[in-house]
């Protein structure tokens, strides 16, 4: 499996209750996150809108991003990073790291 994070940047031009109407009519929760995905984190970050860690099997890569295209686009702009967790080895090496 992969780890993937996904900015859902609001597009400035909407306020929430507009973006809300377009992920109502584009089925967004139908959709995403696929059923494949497993929630790693999902945080609202102030100024960008929504930041989404997944964790999903390789061969899914596809499925995710037909989710964002066709659940997200109209309310999103959307960025897409592989990520991995440094925790461990950060916790590892520092030990005054709880």
């Amino acid at each position: 499996s992969v780890m993937i994070t996904v900015f859902l940047k609001h597009q400035q031009d909407k306020n929430l209750s507009e973006i809300g109407e377009v992920l109502e009519k584009n089925k967004f929760w139908e959709q995403f996150p696929p059923k494949s995905a497993a929630v790693v984190s999902w945080y609202v970050m102030m100024g960008i809108g929504q930041v989404v860690t997944l964790k999903i099997p390789g061969g899914e890569l596809r499925n995710l991003n037909l989710s964002i295209e066709k659940g997200a686009w109209g309310a999103y702009d959307t960025e897409f990073y592989p990520t991995y967790d440094l925790y461990p080895i950060v916790k590892e090496k520092y030990t005054t790291v709880k």
